[in-house]
């Protein structure tokens, strides 16, 4: 059986206020090597809430969150920050990529900001991310120049950047049309089927789920299988 890349227990959120606001609540999940998993159910359910939590860019306010086999959920920010930039990648509805840098310059930053390759590595490993994404015409291509689907399928490259053991995609192609979505979602299973990562997206896309290894539903902050 395959790794336990990430795993929780009795995972909850709740905003605090004179009535306060329960996100997620008691989500018990574990999540491996090469899985394909559908995060859905309806707006404001808490399913981007609890993909906040897995990537590890909002705390929990009760729970456990176990990463690679350590647990991180009360990690100092510091090494959170480590674990974000080296162990998982992130890809959003909207692609976010800088305008001012080239499609080959998104994808070098994450690794200049770990600063373990020098310019050269740097450079030959975002090619061959992009190329391995049918992008390597674009690798000149300031975002304005490229296509919504190129510009997507240029933040999964940047996503990529560092080797992640978990990619985790919040409405990957909401913003895209059927041609463009459909090539995001086959590429994002093929990184699990054939590269052995685990990856979580969150989506009301009914293609999704229909070729997801499992779908789990949130449905008030509290999960469903």
């Amino acid at each position: 059986m395959n790794k336990i890349v990430i795993k929780t227990k009795e995972l909850s959120r709740q905003l605090s206020g004179e009535v306060p606001v329960t996100l997620v609540r008691d989500i018990n999940l574990e999540v491996r090597e090469g899985e394909f998993l559908v995060i859905s159910g309806p707006s404001g359910s808490g399913k981007s809430s609890l993909l906040y939590l897995l990537g590890l860019l909002d705390r929990p306010t009760k729970g456990t969150i176990w990463l690679n086999d350590e647990e991180v959920s009360t990690d100092e920010e510091e090494k959170l920050t480590r674990l974000r930039l080296t162990q998982i990648g992130y890809v959003f509805q909207f692609h976010f990529l800088l305008p001012e840098f080239t499609a080959l310059e998104n994808v070098m930053l994450p690794m200049q900001r770990l600063g373990k390759l020098s310019l050269g590595e740097m450079k030959n490993r975002a090619t061959k991310l992009l190329t391995s994404l049918g992008l390597e015409d674009q690798l000149s291509k300031l975002p304005k120049q490229l296509s919504g689907g190129q510009s997507q399928r240029v933040a999964i490259a940047r996503a990529l950047a560092n080797d992640p053991i978990l990619l985790l995609a919040d409405e990957p192609t909401g913003n895209l049309d059927t041609a463009s979505s459909t090539n995001v979602q086959n590429i994002l299973k093929e990184l699990a089927h054939e590269y052995g990562r685990a990856v979580i997206i969150v989506t009301h896309d009914v293609n999704f789920a229909a070729t997801a290894d499992r779908v789990i539903h949130i449905v008030d902050g509290k999960m469903q299988e």
